[in-house]
């Protein structure tokens, strides 16, 4: 792969209504922290420019609503992902049961391929005292389903930007599994296949 190219990659981030990732999206993006955000309805798109293993990225990164009457029309946004962040806040039980709901979401609507779809787990909020998640719980969740687990915080910016930068490298990894293998089997010759005379 010629690592002067650059390869737009599209990562979504998903989870329930309230755990942050719009600040999580914005903290990574363009390095602030707002109290108040309105609830994003559908998906709004930021882009980043990021360097990987020698390759230019460009982050298209898609922020989608949690609420739970527009998950059907969010997840038509998941078509044609690259790779995937489940958000839960640590202080909301909830939000974290729900990963599971949100996980066979984004499962159920990508295009299978021979490669493993990245996603990371980010426990968000992890500022706040009053934690509901405890770390083990979050972390078995994970190992069971392979996931890397991060407890992350948009407010105080901890582990953010190597939260987005770890799922860009896998994704990227994927990329260029799915591309080598598209090469390879393009020019596979089958042994199988017969001469044929011309007369």
């Amino acid at each position: 792969m010629n690592p002067q190219k650059k390869v737009d990659l599209k990562l979504i981030i998903v989870g329930a209504l309230g755990v942050g990732k719009t600040s999580l999206l914005h903290q990574y993006v363009h390095n602030t922290f707002y109290e108040d955000y309105q609830t994003t309805l559908g998906a709004s798109i930021l882009s980043k420019i990021i360097r990987v293993e020698d390759t230019t990225l460009k982050l298209q990164i898609w922020d989608t609503g949690g609420q739970e009457r527009f998950r059907s029309v969010v997840s038509t946004f998941y078509k044609g992902s690259d790779g995937c962040i489940l958000a839960f806040d640590v202080t909301d039980l909830e939000s974290f049961e729900a990963l599971d709901i949100w996980r066979g979401d984004v499962l159920a609507k990508i295009i299978p391929v021979e490669q493993p779809y990245p996603m990371v787990v980010l426990g968000n909020k992890i500022d706040l005292a009053d934690r509901k998640v405890p770390q083990e719980l979050a972390q078995g969740w994970c190992r069971e389903k392979d996931i890397p687990y991060l407890e992350v915080s948009a407010k105080s910016d901890i582990n953010v930007g190597q939260a987005f930068e770890m799922l860009a490298s896998r994704a990227l990894s994927r990329y260029r599994n799915i591309l080598e293998s598209h090469l390879t089997d393009s020019i596979k010759l089958s042994p199988h296949q017969a001469r044929r005379r011309c007369c």
